[in-house]
């Protein structure tokens, strides 16, 4: 008898003494790379893997179709159902999850929180590099006539319905010189950022507001989002390039078409700027700014401490996104351009 009791006391102890042990489960994560990269990149696959290894977050890249082509060629709208379809397929997601985005990738997942009908519900965005505004500058091409040739047909040619459904960044250009084609015949940004008076959506202010926590990280000499402060929502005046106006004198935050505004107020905008060009973060920022919104308070210790042992703090990534045309891309823009 005296031995039952015993062992019944132990495992009393024993269920008393775990139960006030702090248990904290990190939601998982999904990574959403730029155009030109795919999944399978060393660059992303490392930095989706330090990611997780740094948050105690489980980890996943979403690939759309093939990959880079596909991020260059798949209409933004197509790409983002895409997403949708296998988020809300991931039972791993069903109880939430966090995003991160790369360069183009973060209109993607900002498509996904307005868009996506029935989806697991997405706790923290962490932006780094998105053309959130637009961008006014066509995709670098390179040095040479056949760019110089390509870079102003594209500009003329930007809001046709044909470049507009075969080139995926036509989705974002804006350009200040011409906003009435912009609003009326770009096929993706106008819609995510809520810009057109009539048809402002309520649904997608309401769900993008429903963030716990939106991280935009700008990159200080990033020469490839033009202007750089789009990745704040910063962007020129309409009808100029200049002056770049810092995101709260905006119509879309003085406005509030999408619930910025209201977010910044109530504390859930984080603004960051880090050294580096497109995307080339190192891994100290990435502990410092992108791990403590995915994972717990005692990840986020080990995570600091890691740096203080010195961990390699080299680039995690090193621009990898950064819409540089390769050889088969510039062949096909060659074909549909009629240049050579």
């Amino acid at each position: 008898m005296a031995s039952h009791n015993s062992s019944s006391l132990i495992s009393i102890f024993i269920i008393l003494a775990f139960s006030f042990i702090p248990i904290s489960i990190s939601l998982p994560f999904i990574v959403l790379h730029g155009i030109g990269d795919q999944c399978s990149n060393k660059g992303v696959k490392k930095f989706t893997e330090e990611l997780g290894n740094w948050s105690k977050s489980e980890g996943f890249c979403i690939e759309i179709g093939d990959g880079s082509w596909d991020s260059w060629f798949m209409p933004l709208g197509e790409q983002t159902q895409v997403v949708c379809d296998k988020v809300k397929g991931m039972k791993e997601l069903k109880n939430g999850y966090n995003i991160v985005g790369l360069s183009q990738g973060n209109l993607i997942g900002r498509g996904v929180v307005e868009f996506c009908e029935g989806g697991p519900a997405v706790k923290n965005f962490i932006s780094l590099g998105g053309p959130h505004a637009g961008t006014a500058s066509v995709p670098l091409c390179g040095s040479g006539i056949f760019c110089i040739i390509a870079d102003n047909l594209i500009k003329s040619e930007i809001y046709t319905d044909y470049v507009q459904a075969h080139l995926a960044p036509s989705g974002y250009l804006k350009l200040p010189n011409d906003i009435p084609g912009y609003l009326e015949h770009c096929s993706f940004l106008p819609k995510l950022n809520n810009e057109l008076p009539d048809e402002r959506n309520s649904t997608y202010k309401e769900r993008f507001s429903s963030l716990e926590t939106l991280v935009l990280i700008m990159f200080e000499h990033d020469t490839v989002l033009i202007p750089k402060e789009t990745a704040w929502f910063g962007f020129y005046p309409d009808g100029e390039f200049t002056p770049v106006l810092p995101p709260q004198q905006t119509k879309l935050y003085t406005e509030d078409w999408i619930g910025l505004k209201a977010m910044d107020e109530a504390g859930k905008v984080k603004y960051i700027s880090v050294a580096g060009n497109h995307l080339g973060i190192s891994k100290s920022d990435m502990i410092k700014y992108v791990v403590p919104y995915l994972e717990d308070e005692v990840s986020t210790k080990l995570a600091t401490e890691a740096v203080a042992t010195g961990v390699d703090l080299g680039l995690l990534i090193k621009g990898s996104s950064s819409y540089s045309w390769p050889p088969s891309i510039r062949s096909f823009v060659g074909d549909i351009l009629g240049v050579e």
